[in-house]
């Protein structure tokens, strides 16, 4: 739990700063984005800048800690493996979603070449953001939790700090407040009271079976390979569903669809919980090899 708090507690000084930074940067005048937008981007980079010296300061700046401690190859082949294998789970709940008339085919004519271009688009995502955060939640957090407790505090602390995260995300001023110091602050605080909303409760239960089943891989495995390529499928399919479809919030089944991107929801929850269920139980009885265990620094 210590652990959780400190990586919580970084993530925490990040979003400060970028709240400091964005007042002045607002009002020079030289960006015309809304300012909870830059307030995030610069969050962003704030804990990529402080991420390295974070890491060594716990102990975590290597590569075996951020769990990329076996050959490239291994690595890249389990990447991929767990690409084809995130799509095949995602399509499955896409279609269920279709099937039961939650999403539903969008109004926009669809030629080949978008459908192309935005699924390439998803794809580069999808790969950026699994390698971004499987390094750190599955990579370096998951790493420093083993370290000093066992597998379900790995495992349930990291998979809690991801789902939360989702949701710390810096949302508009009402109408007519003005962008100062004071509105900076009502940003900034308001973050934390948006993560824990009773709305996104459906949406934080999927992003938390989420992190449990990507954590037992990474327990299994001892290496995120598996995990990015599970992740960036997840991503790649999302980002398409909700491209080629749209909500049909007439439909009887529609509570079963978050609001957080419309795609998760009650039922990825249930589905990809009782996916980890069955992996974990598929494979507890097999031994762990060496490499599983805590990496040398």
């Amino acid at each position: 739990m210590r652990t959780t708090a400190l990586f919580f507690l970084y993530l925490v000084i990040c979003l400060a700063l970028a709240a400091v930074l964005t007042v002045p940067l607002m009002q020079t005048g030289w960006l015309d984005y809304p300012p909870e937008r830059v307030m995030s981007r610069l969050a962003q980079v704030m804990i990529l800048l402080g991420l390295w010296p974070f890491l060594r300061s716990m102990g975590l700046a290597n590569w075996a800690s951020l769990g990329y401690g076996v050959p490239r190859r291994e690595f890249v082949r389990s990447l991929v493996r767990g690409w084809v294998l995130g799509v095949l789970i995602l399509v499955v709940l896409a279609l269920a979603l279709y099937l039961l008339g939650i999403r539903i085919p969008g109004t926009r004519d669809l030629g080949w070449l978008y459908v192309a271009e935005k699924a390439a688009q998803a794809l580069i995502g999808g790969i950026l953001i699994g390698f971004l955060e499987e390094s750190f939640f599955r990579g370096a957090l998951f790493t420093a939790i083993r370290r000093r407790g066992g597998v379900a505090a790995a495992v349930l602390g990291s998979a809690f700090l991801f789902c939360i995260v989702h949701f710390m995300k810096p949302g508009g001023l009402d109408e007519g407040t003005p962008f100062d110091w004071g509105g900076a602050l009502q940003m900034f605080t308001g973050v934390f009271g948006d993560a824990f909303e009773w709305a996104n409760l459906d949406s934080m239960a999927a992003l938390f079976m989420v992190g449990v089943f990507l954590a037992l891989v990474r327990e299994r495995a001892g290496h995120i390979g598996w995990c990015i390529g599970l992740h960036a499928g997840w991503v790649f399919v999302i980002q398409v569903t909700r491209r080629i479809t749209e909500g049909n919030v007439d439909s009887p089944w529609a509570f079963l669809a978050g609001n957080f991107d419309g795609v998760i929801g009650w039922l990825s929850a249930a589905w990809i919980g009782m996916l980890a269920i069955g992996y974990w139980g598929w494979y507890r009885g097999m031994s762990v090899s060496p490499r599983h265990r805590e990496p040398k620094a």
